[in-house]
């Protein structure tokens, strides 16, 4: 990947989990013979790139082994890279991300961005490979008692810029970065509406952009009935609410576990944006 692709409308990045424990799909695909066969569903409903992770972020989500790691991930980038799919590796350390780019990722997508392994950055620059920086302030063990904010959007976008800046002082080229700003890390409900409407001052540190909202605790809360949490998987209507507006925005991607009503959202939008019907423009 010479640079990160741009398309004339959102891309959308499936998520693959091979994990126990994650928070919305845990356990769904546990096996590398599961979420491969999961990876080629979502990439038939168009997903444009896969996302495999093998360890939870979420929050209170305890450490695996590289090991482990690399067990449950290494086989299914292998196989849905050779299905002819954009692989994106998502993990936070050097040597999962080294080995994960020979079996044939593209992406590197480090929820830390390049803060939680000393390695990852210059071995990102190594690899060439398109690099998520996201932004983070801690480990999932500890992270949400790190949500305090002066000013969340404006604390956040120096953060994030600090770390994009430590991307390219490791050598990784400015046009393989993309920014995150990290919907729900060291994040409650409020600091992830606040950096949703202000979109803009994360456009401004010069990199596409990805979000993701998928399923996420705040649109659990939002939609919530009777002090009860809408429970994660019966959030997706919501999520395609979210990308409807991203996609208005042009943001260049969303991560996401539900990949048709996403892309058609999406093509909704274009055709909306290149409508001649002057009541819409």
């Amino acid at each position: 990947m010479s640079a990160i692709p741009r398309l004339d409308r959102t891309l959308v990045m499936g998520i693959v989990n091979v994990t126990p424990d994650s928070f919305s799909d845990g356990g769904d695909h546990p096996t590398p013979e599961t979420a491969i066969a999961h990876g080629l569903k979502l990439l038939a409903q168009g997903a444009d790139i896969l996302d495999i992770g093998g360890e939870s972020t979420r929050p209170g989500a305890a450490r695996i082994t590289v090991k482990t790691e690399m067990e449950r991930v290494l086989p299914v980038v292998s196989a849905l890279s050779e299905a002819g799919a954009a692989v994106s590796i998502d993990t936070m350390r050097a040597e999962v991300a080294e080995a994960a780019v020979t079996s044939g990722a593209v992406l590197i997508n480090d929820v830390s961005g390049g803060l939680s392994d000393p390695q990852m950055l210059s071995a990102a620059a190594e690899l060439g490979v398109g690099f998520v920086v996201e932004h983070w302030r801690a480990p999932s063990a500890t992270m949400q008692s790190q949500a305090n904010y002066a000013d969340v959007v404006a604390d956040v976008r120096r953060e994030l810029a600090a770390q994009v800046a430590n991307a390219l002082n490791a050598g990784i080229a400015a046009d393989l970065l993309i920014v995150d700003p990290g919907l729900g890390f060291s994040k409650n409900s409020d600091h992830n509406w606040a950096l949703l409407s202000h979109l803009d001052s994360f456009a401004e540190i010069g990199c596409p952009l990805l979000i993701g909202a998928s399923r996420k605790r705040f649109l659990g809360e939002l939609l919530a009935e009777n002090g009860n949490l809408r429970p994660p998987k019966e959030r997706d209507d919501a999520t395609v609410a979210m990308t409807t507006l991203l996609a208005e925005r042009g943001i260049w991607a969303v991560r996401t576990h539900s990949v048709r009503a996403q892309r058609d959202a999406i093509a909704v939008v274009g055709r909306m944006a290149g409508s001649h019907c002057a009541a819409f423009r």
